[in-house]
């Protein structure tokens, strides 16, 4: 047991080793906008279709939970009001962060893992060419971008998909649907799932690629590494949330 702790926190010491060197790297030159630009389109156009699909259902099913649960009290009407707020506060940001780890961030992992074993790294480290700097920077700049606009997406998406299955479904008048949810719908919900969304994407980005560049072993040891940074980031982006709506809920809405 005291070797299984001293290993936990030696890597989680070097994790914030790699956190402190990629914040040394943000100013370093040259600026490469083409691999920015590219790991944006990957990480977000190539997203798009499994952020609406996903983040549509969920919408249509959490508003057939909420429209049961409001019969009992005549008060369907605030289904939309109610799908809107989680989303903006709690489901859009957890989902789309889930869909990316699963999507991109193992691919992240195990892309690095890749290079690390096959000796890229280290030719790159004997040119002076920082790993940091020019592999996982471009990736957690991308993931800071791109993980917010991809959740205004998931709101818009799965508020449509509620109110698709409440108007057409269920028969609750449209209009009076559309003004609950605005009078109960406020810029700070949707801030709230904005801020997480950032710091998901930063989460999720850093531990990929660290656990990537961990890797050893070969083709074993990539795919071991894909595995342990899928399951540490989606843990963690759920410690981080409730983290994050404690203090949100305490400093912000009092």
């Amino acid at each position: 047991m005291g070797k299984i702790i001293t290993e936990k926190l030696e890597t989680t010491g070097q994790y914030f080793a790699f956190l402190g060197e990629l914040f040394r790297c943000l100013g370093r030159r040259p600026f490469r906008v083409k691999q920015y630009l590219l790991e944006i389109e990957h990480l977000g156009l190539n997203s798009l279709f499994v952020i609406i699909l996903s983040t549509g259902s969920m919408g249509m099913i959490f508003a057939l939970q909420m429209v049961s649960l409001l019969l009992d009290f005549q008060a369907e009407i605030g289904t939309g009001a109610a799908v809107a707020v989680a989303m903006g506060r709690e489901i859009a940001p957890v989902i789309t962060a889930l869909m990316l780890i699963a999507k991109n961030g193992s691919a992240m992992a195990a892309e690095l893992g890749t290079m690390r074993v096959t000796e890229q790294i280290d030719a790159l480290e004997a040119m002076s060419i920082s790993a940091e700097h020019y592999l996982v920077l471009p990736k957690v700049v991308a993931c800071l971008l791109v993980f917010p606009i991809l959740t205004l997406l998931a709101n818009m998406v799965g508020s449509l998909g509620a109110y698709l299955v409440s108007v057409n479904l269920f028969n609750i008048e449209s209009a009076g649907y559309v003004d609950y949810l605005f009078d109960f719908l406020s810029p700070r919900d949707i801030f709230m799932g904005l801020v997480k969304s950032a710091v998901m994407g930063i989460i999720v980005s850093t531990i990929c690629c660290f656990t990537g560049l961990r890797a050893s072993q070969g083709a074993k040891g990539v795919g071991d590494g894909a595995t342990r940074a899928v399951v540490a980031s989606s843990v963690s982006i759920l410690v981080a949330d409730y983290l994050l709506t404690t203090i949100i809920l305490r400093f912000i809405y009092q």
